[in-house]
């Protein structure tokens, strides 16, 4: 089951973000962004520390409840998908979810680059996609 979805831009700032499920307790907005912040900050971290040469950072991280993926694009955007710990291989869905951002976010002539993701088109895609995974 995917539990939600965020988009953190190069900077470090929330684009985007998404919960799938009912059972989430929800964030203020200031918290969102706050989380959003933090890990773009633990990510470029854990990419100097890493003993594996050229390391993009934090893929995958495990934790009783969720698991959190990451996908960091070449531009530096990266896509966070929270899941429950059964969640496996999720390099598909990452794959779905950035084509998905590709067609109804970046070909979109009225959207500005770095800036909240505010397309309807994203939106009802997106929510069917992961609806279609999640069984709902």
């Amino acid at each position: 089951m995917i539990y939600s979805l965020y988009i953190i831009n190069k900077a470090g700032g929330l684009v985007y973000q998404k919960d799938f499920a009912d059972q989430l307790e929800k964030l203020s907005s200031n918290e969102y962004l706050v989380l959003a912040g933090t890990f773009h900050g633990v990510h470029a971290i854990t990419s100097k520390i890493s003993p594996v040469h050229n390391s993009s950072g934090i893929e995958m991280l495990e934790a009783d409840k969720f698991r959190l993926y990451c996908f960091q694009t070449l531009t530096g955007t990266k896509f966070l998908l929270i899941t429950s710990p059964q969640q496996l291989n999720v390099d598909p869905y990452m794959k779905r979810i950035y084509d998905l951002y590709s067609d109804f976010v970046m070909k979109n002539p009225f959207h500005t680059l770095e800036m909240p993701i505010r397309s309807e088109q994203f939106d009802q895609t997106l929510l069917k996609f992961i609806k279609g995974i999640n069984g709902s």
